[in-house]
């Protein structure tokens, strides 16, 4: 799968509602849910607390789901936000902007431009590495 066909499926979602710890289309998601939905990964956890994200534990996480780590962003990786104090928050970065569950909006949205919060790391599908930003 190339970064441009997960930035395209996580778009899919956009519209679908916010659910903490969701992880179906039809019932809701939140970020990790939309990250696998756009992916194409079956199952994700959702045995996590909301607060006191673990970086270390995420990129172990990210790495098993097939991702590897990268600098920069291009359409279809996945970034890995601070989105408050003890807060991790999960993204897909389109050629518009990010795709994220947005908790406050109740809903999964495409924000234009760069990520309101700080970045801790983007991970890519392997092999699809042309068109670094």
């Amino acid at each position: 799968m190339t970064g441009d066909e997960i930035a395209a499926r996580a778009r899919s979602l956009v519209g679908v509602r916010f659910r903490a710890q969701g992880r179906s289309p039809a019932t809701g998601l939140d970020c990790v849910g939309l990250v696998a939905g756009a992916l194409g990964v079956e199952r994700a956890r959702s045995d996590y607390a909301l607060r006191g994200g673990n970086l270390g534990r995420l990129s172990q996480e990210l790495e098993a789901a097939g991702l590897v780590r990268v600098d920069g962003c291009r359409a279809g990786d996945v970034l890995v936000m601070r989105a408050g104090p003890e807060q991790l928050h999960l993204g897909i970065v389109t050629e518009a902007g990010l795709v994220h569950a947005d908790a406050g909006l109740r809903r999964v949205v495409e924000r234009p431009g760069a990520p309101e919060w700080p970045v801790l790391g983007s991970w890519r599908v392997p092999g699809d590495f042309e068109g670094l930003c």
